[in-house]
């Protein structure tokens, strides 16, 4: 039974590697961490001036894709999940509008990023879902299908 544990893809010339399928981030892991925790407080000043479409484009922009930036990207989720949180159900819509299609795109990946981490932090469910109901109203069903096509992660 010990040949079921030989990984077969690493004697594959022909396997196909991540590398291969997505351009990492160009900036250093180190880098990333950073310019998230400059996202997040830019976005707490954000939310302070009552700016939510503000703070989610300064979230949302150049998210950390790529391997080796797992702290960045938790950080990232963190900071979004909490302007998520902190806006009213009546205003979701007009943020929504004012979102470009990528900065929309990005927010679908967090959304169900957030739906896969049952239990985490400070996600609720129900607030995931009425966001992703409002963003496919507004951004139509195109946003799921090209953010599940998409092999970038956030």
């Amino acid at each position: 039974m010990s040949f079921r544990k030989i990984d077969i893809d690493a004697y594959d010339e022909d396997v196909i590697q991540e590398t291969e399928l997505v351009e990492p981030d160009p900036r250093d892991p180190t880098q990333v961490l950073a310019d998230a925790k400059q996202k997040q407080a830019d976005v707490r000043s954000a939310l302070a001036r009552n700016d939510v479409t503000g703070a989610l484009s300064i979230a949302l922009d150049q998210a950390p894709y790529g391997p080796n930036v797992d702290e960045a990207k938790n950080l990232t989720l963190q900071t979004v999940v909490s302007i998520l949180n902190s806006t009213r159900s009546a205003d979701i819509p007009a943020v929504l509008k004012d979102l470009s299609v990528e900065n929309q795109d990005t927010l679908m990946k967090y959304l169900y990023k957030g739906m896969a981490m049952p239990g985490w932090g400070d996600v609720s469910g129900s607030v995931l879902l009425i966001w992703h109901e409002k963003l496919t109203e507004v951004a139509g069903t195109g946003c799921i299908v090209r953010v599940m096509t998409d092999r970038r992660t956030v």
